[in-house]
């Protein structure tokens, strides 16, 4: 008999803790996937920062400032680090006839180039942009490399 007592007295308790409301709000706050930074030398990720407010700001304005299609095809032995931005929202970027959403970016920094941003479309077909914004306070913020 105590055995049932129990069984029923957790599966109250399970469903009372499935029933207590929760706003849509905490429901879109779940967290963010983490900013990580690859050294492309190492050929691994070398640092993930936990994604906030301050870095979706910067990769919305960059997205903004989109220039237009780079002309590089690839990334050549100057660019020593590629950063991940997951962004909170999809976003949309328009450049000439293009228009592709995306869930995150990817920010190549090479030392003798603008820097350039890597964006996948919803088919997985990626898209480098060039785009005019100074990427300085992310690095610092990032850490890496080094100032």
């Amino acid at each position: 008999m105590r055995k049932i007592y129990g069984m029923l007295l957790s599966a109250v308790l399970l469903l009372a803790c499935i029933a207590v409301p929760v706003s849509a709000k905490e429901i879109n706050a779940a967290p963010l996937l983490p900013v990580q930074a690859f050294d492309v030398a190492a050929g691994k990720v070398v640092k993930s920062v936990p994604n906030d407010s301050e870095f979706q700001a910067m990769a919305m304005s960059w997205l903004q400032s989109v220039t237009g299609l780079a002309p590089q095809v690839t990334a050549d032995d100057s660019c020593s680090y590629v950063y991940r931005i997951p962004l909170a929202s999809p976003a949309t970027v328009k450049t000439d006839d293009i228009s592709i959403v995306t869930n995150d970016l990817f920010l190549f920094y090479c030392t003798d180039k603008p820097p350039t941003l890597l964006l996948f479309d919803q088919n997985k077909r990626p898209y480098l942009f060039l785009f005019n914004v100074d990427i300085a306070p992310f690095i610092k913020k990032m850490g890496i490399p080094a100032t």
